[in-house]
């Protein structure tokens, strides 16, 4: 089996390590933590907006943004593009010194001063080239057993999460304010 990446372009996930032989998702149990852990954040990443068009446009011109399909980064400091704007983060990392961040939680971070900063890839700069063999092939992650995606924590203390709700927030909480990571 070879990889495959799954709801946005860019995290590779090896085959056996999600499918069976049969080609069915295999339980989260069985699922290796890295691998895991990119699907789980892949659930709030897919249909999310494209980091450069966000600091282009913000908060108020989210319709103005194209919906992200490629994701480079570790979960939780991941850059998720649209293929508009692509080429500026492979520029950025080959060519501008993001190497340097291959890895590191401050990629993200790094990545969106540069942007903010008018940073771009010169005109006519490639991009990755994506193959996608029989899409189709690949089984349906909506067909997922829910349960198999509980967390192994005491019946008292579980909850259900659905991340398509908006989440109760404090009204206290100050989501401007710069903490430490």
């Amino acid at each position: 089996m070879g990889k495959v990446s799954i709801g946005l372009r860019g995290w590779r996930f090896d085959e056996d390590e999600l499918f069976t032989d049969e080609g069915e998702f295999r339980p989260m149990d069985e699922i290796p933590d890295d691998a895991r852990n990119r699907l789980a954040r892949l659930q709030a990443l897919v249909n999310s907006p494209c980091d450069a068009c966000w600091l282009i446009h913000g908060d108020e011109g989210l319709e103005q943004c194209n919906v992200a399909e490629i994701v480079y980064g570790e979960p939780m400091s991941e850059v998720v593009l649209c293929a508009d704007h692509e080429a500026d983060f492979v520029y950025w990392f080959a060519e501008a010194g993001g190497d340097r961040y291959k890895g590191e939680q401050e990629l993200q971070d790094e990545f969106h001063e540069w942007f903010a900063d008018g940073g771009r890839a010169p005109e006519g700069y490639g991009s990755v080239e994506h193959v996608e063999t029989d899409p189709e092939d690949v089984p349906d992650p909506s067909n997922v057993d829910q349960d198999a995606l509980t967390v192994d924590v005491p019946e008292e203390d579980q909850e259900r999460i659905d991340l398509r709700e908006p989440l109760d927030v404090d009204d206290d909480l100050d989501l401007d304010a710069d903490y430490p990571s």
